[in-house]
């Protein structure tokens, strides 16, 4: 069937890592065809860099008969259109994370595609990396016997003092959980399958951010969403994970992720990587040991769900970094929200399959 051929709407910060990748490390497996960005200097020098069509917008993107996928890289509240533009143009789409910022747009997202019989992907697809898939291979063999706890942490003082736009990072569709979230959820996802239910407990910490970074440095940012935010997670396996994501955390000394076991402990790695360390701690020894990583990806290899979904095409499988499991990961991140505004569990209505491991 050949080389599928990318479309990229969205030529903002995180674009770098995948045309680098695409076109380096992946160049084997697809081939960039064209980019497009609402701001049309900053597409124009990507695709100069690339040597990639420049189109003019998002619609003669998805309409060219020359692009094959969309990978959709628009900031959050932007996901939903694009990526539903693309799948009723007979597209399949990959869009970065979160998959849209509501369930309810997700629904219809996957419910259009089911329709057009495409497919939907969708970041992250760290877990498909060296580090997080030596994990998943030792839970599965047992090496920590039955898996019945987790914890999970990402704290930090938010991106106003790095990233050149932070400002989204603090509107709907943003936040700790729903930016950093889908990391360690679909970390644990992967590590111990879909879960069924949620509680959670959120707060804002700071009602306004200003802006250290440049270009717009002094410029104040109005918070919209919860900045500070804790769930607990029941597995339907029968594990209990604990999570916490928070911009309002100057310094802590906490773990990424550990899972804790019937027969001993395992230390994830951070789940934004797609490297080492992985540690295990047996019952009965004094001290954790490092594990060697499987072969694959250790190092930073954004683009590897897009790939593995384009060669599921010709393989006739099922791709790893689904619309279902992302879906599963947003449904459990609002549900966390929910339960926190209204004190109650959340019911987790969506199901996933674990994904299969990547051959080593």
């Amino acid at each position: 069937m050949g080389k599928k051929r990318i479309g990229v709407i969205g030529a903002g910060k995180i674009s770098g890592i995948y045309l680098q990748n695409l076109m380096g490390m992946f160049g084997q497996e697809v081939i960039l065809t064209g980019i497009t960005d609402l701001v049309e200097e900053r597409a124009r020098q990507a695709a100069e860099a690339y040597h990639l069509h420049c189109f003019k917008n998002a619609q003669e993107l998805i309409a060219c008969a020359e692009v094959d996928i969309v990978l959709n890289l628009t900031q959050p509240q932007h996901h939903y259109a694009v990526a539903l533009a693309a799948v009723q143009g007979g597209k399949p789409v990959y869009n970065e994370k979160p998959l849209c910022v509501s369930r309810e747009e997700a629904a219809t997202l996957l419910g259009a595609a089911q329709e057009q019989q495409v497919r939907v992907g969708c970041a992250p697809d760290t877990f498909l990396g060296s580090g997080l898939q030596t994990c998943r291979a030792l839970i599965d063999e047992g090496a920590i016997g039955r898996p019945i706890a987790a914890v999970a942490f990402m704290m930090n003082h938010g991106h106003e003092h790095w990233h050149p736009d932070p400002a989204f990072y603090y509107k709907t569709g943003g936040g700790p959980l729903f930016d950093m979230g889908p990391y360690y959820l679909t970390a644990l996802v992967n590590l111990l399958g879909p879960i069924a239910r949620v509680s959670g407990s959120a707060q804002q910490g700071f009602k306004t951010r200003t802006i250290t970074s440049e270009p717009l440095k002094g410029e104040t940012i109005t918070v919209e969403v919860p900045t500070h935010v804790v769930g607990v997670l029941d597995f339907v396996s029968g594990a209990v994970g604990t999570i916490i994501t928070s911009f309002d955390v100057y310094a802590h000394s906490l773990p990424f992720i550990e899972i804790y076991g019937t027969a001993g402990a395992l230390k994830a790695p951070d789940p934004n990587t797609f490297g080492g360390p992985v540690m295990i701690r047996r019952a009965g020894e004094e001290t954790w040991s490092e594990v060697p990583l499987l072969s694959g990806f250790p190092e930073n290899s954004r683009g590897l769900g897009l790939t593995d979904m384009a060669q599921a095409f010709s393989e006739n499988r099922p791709h790893r970094a689904s619309g279902e499991l992302a879906f599963h990961v947003l449904e459990v991140m609002q549900g966390i929200h929910e339960a926190s505004a209204s004190g109650r569990y959340y019911l987790v209505q969506s199901v996933c399959s674990r994904p299969e491991l990547l051959a080593p």
